[in-house]
């Protein structure tokens, strides 16, 4: 999970201080490290580690200048997390081209063994976007070779050469030097993009965004939908050209809705808020049906769950309050870098109004349930400030298998879940009752915002994989990666 922006703003303007609002907006996709590329007659480029606040000075806003730009905040999967796998990533040769994504190459290491280190080609990192921007930027130089001119036909044939040969999940947004900017989404269309144009009189704006939110707070419109294996391509006379290259089945990733994304985005053209109102519904559906006792309130632990709170607390009819105040100053923990970190910061991240606890039966809402170490300390909060019974409602399936795609999640034994029953959960979690959202009910109510998406990854929640190339070798791979990842990690903090 990593968020992005791409702009082709208008000529003679300087696109980053934009870049630096959608950053902000997409912030909560990525705590590890920000950074922007522009483009005049150079790259201009600022990245580094922390917070989108903290990395970009006053002075960096008056060197950023250009027209063209692209910016991100990283949430590390592949890579060391030190500052040169910070994203945006620009290569100047054989043509220039900056370039960020969301998502993760499961292939990464077959790529930089195969393909790079026996041409003698070396990257410059060890992040997974740079693999995707030689696989793009060598296909496209070859079509230069042909002709003086990158036409429209040559960024979506080097765009076909990304899909033959990068595997995975990966939403990527690129600006070619002196041309335009390019966004493509993987085959299956797993990770998020939209697309919007801002319009005045002086001309039109386009930009690319993880979310729809960084097209709101900088007033644009979302105008295109980019699909699955789908690409588009704006060239330097401001002609939008949009081409469906690989299409294989639109799979975009349910846990999106689940937990990632704010509620005011929009996705794949679905409200992400009215999503998690109907996960609500849906919950409280089959917590009547299992004929579970009334609780006297519904308390959500903040903040990604609150909206199916709400709703459920409606559909059983019951009241439904802010029990736990959380520190704003304080990052999401399930994307904290290591276990001992979201430990620590959950007593720091929240605190109990005891008026709200005191002799009653809470019903907690969360949206997902990944470690249960986290639950569990909340829930000894809850019981600290006088709850005679906590019951636990999860707006989403228990998480049973690791995700190759970009979320850090790369081990089953990181799951509560694994080999427990709900009974065994609810007792490790220390609640009285505890109940999940049915998967088929979580896809339905995802899917009625958008009837054209006939499925959802739900890789994490089934084990089945919908790039087909994911086996347990591979998973097996990719975790001692990311247990390497974080030894780095622990070295560097």
């Amino acid at each position: 999970m990593c968020g992005f922006v791409g702009i082709f703003g208008l000529d003679g303007t300087d696109v980053a201080p934009e870049i630096y609002e959608g950053l902000l907006a997409v912030q909560h996709r990525g705590q590890d490290a920000a950074g922007i590329t522009t483009f005049t007659n150079a790259f201009h480029v600022r990245k580094a580690r922390g917070l989108v606040a903290d990395v970009f000075s006053g002075g960096d806003m008056r060197a950023l200048r250009g027209n063209l730009g692209v910016g991100h905040v990283r949430y590390p999967t592949v890579g060391g997390g030190a500052d040169e796998d910070a994203q945006p990533f620009h290569h100047t040769y054989p043509l220039g081209v900056a370039m960020a994504h969301n998502g993760n190459v499961t292939n990464y290491v077959e790529l930089t063994r195969d393909r790079f280190l026996n041409r003698g080609t070396r990257l410059n990192s060890t992040c997974d976007v740079e693999a995707i921007l030689w696989v793009f930027q060598d296909a496209l130089s070859r079509r230069l070779r042909a002709h003086d001119d990158i036409t429209a036909d040559d960024v979506f044939a080097a765009v076909a050469v990304v899909h033959e040969k990068v595997r995975g999940a990966y939403s990527v947004v690129a600006t070619i030097a002196d041309l335009g900017l390019v966004a493509f989404r993987d085959p299956f269309g797993i990770k998020p993009m939209v697309f919007g144009e801002r319009t005045t009189p002086d001309g039109t704006s386009f930009m690319c965004a993880s979310e729809s939110v960084v097209l709101d707070v900088n007033g644009y419109k979302r105008t295109v939908e980019i699909g699955a294996g789908e690409a588009l391509f704006i060239d330097r006379t401001r002609v939008v050209h949009r081409r469906e290259v690989t299409r294989k089945a639109h799979r975009p990733c349910i846990f999106e809705f689940v937990y990632f994304a704010r509620p005011d985005s929009f996705l794949d053209d679905i409200s992400v808020y009215k999503t998690r109102r109907r996960f609500g519904e849906a919950l409280a559906a089959q917590w009547k049906a299992a004929g579970n006792p009334g609780p006297d309130v519904v308390i959500p632990i903040p903040d990604s769950s609150r909206d199916a709170a709400l709703a459920f607390a409606d559909a059983i009819g019951v009241s439904c309050r802010d029990g736990f105040v959380k520190n704003r100053d304080i990052g999401r923990t399930f994307i904290m870098p290591d276990q001992k970190a979201r430990t620590h910061s959950v007593r720091r991240k929240l605190n109990t109004i005891g008026l709200e606890f005191e002799g009653k039966h809470v019903l907690l809402v969360d949206d997902s349930i990944v470690r249960g170490t986290t639950s569990r300390r909340i829930v000894e909060m809850a019981r600290a400030a006088g709850a005679r019974e906590v019951s636990f409602a999860v707006t989403s399936p228990p998480l049973v298998a690791p995700c190759p795609y970009g979320i850090d999640m790369a081990s089953k034994r990181e799951f509560v879940a694994t080999d427990r029953s709900i009974d065994e959960v609810a007792r490790f979690l220390g609640v009285d009752r505890l109940v999940y959202l049915e998967r088929e009910a979580m896809n339905e109510a995802a899917k009625a915002g958008n009837p054209r998406i006939e499925e959802f990854c739900n890789a994490c929640f089934n084990g089945e994989y919908p790039t087909g190339d994911i086996s347990v070798e591979r998973l097996t791979l990719l975790e001692a990666e990311r247990e390497q990842h974080g030894a780095r990690v622990g070295q560097q903090t």
